[in-house]
């Protein structure tokens, strides 16, 4: 696994943009542009393809923890600092609700369950199926 798989998996698993993930950056004073961390994350065969070094990394991975956390001044919850980037990624029309107001007029009766009347045969055990040869004939006329 080379940086730009670990770079686009943190990207992917914390929900950043481009704009946040230079935000990060610039943290720790490290200087890159939106086109070049797209570069980045592009496939391999793409001619704007750029390999991540690890300056690059090491240094998000620095600003990430500052992020997060905070510094000893202003110390931060995490959850709540990765909870305000989802909120800022705006949702897809794949993921935005549908609300059909004559379905939720109609309100479905609840579902009850009919006892089972139906007499249940007993099982058979797997055991008792089964047939073992032991590779030994039983008729001993040989």
């Amino acid at each position: 696994m080379n940086n730009n798989e670990i770079f686009k998996k943190l990207r992917v698993a914390l929900q950043l943009r481009d704009d946040q993930i230079v935000e990060i950056l610039n943290l720790v004073d490290f200087r890159i542009s939106k086109g070049e961390i797209g570069n980045f994350f592009r496939q391999e065969e793409h001619p704007k393809y750029m390999e991540c070094g690890d300056q690059v990394l090491r240094n998000f991975l620095n600003g990430l923890v500052i992020h997060l956390r905070g510094t000893k001044e202003n110390p931060k919850n995490a959850i709540e600092v990765l909870s305000e980037n989802a909120k800022t990624i705006p949702l897809t029309p794949k993921q935005t609700p549908k609300i059909n107001p004559k379905k939720d007029l109609k309100k479905k009766p609840t579902f009850k369950s009919k006892p089972n009347t139906k007499k249940t045969e007993p099982k058979i055990q797997v055991v008792e199926k089964v047939k073992f040869k032991n590779g030994k004939n039983k008729n001993k006329n040989n």
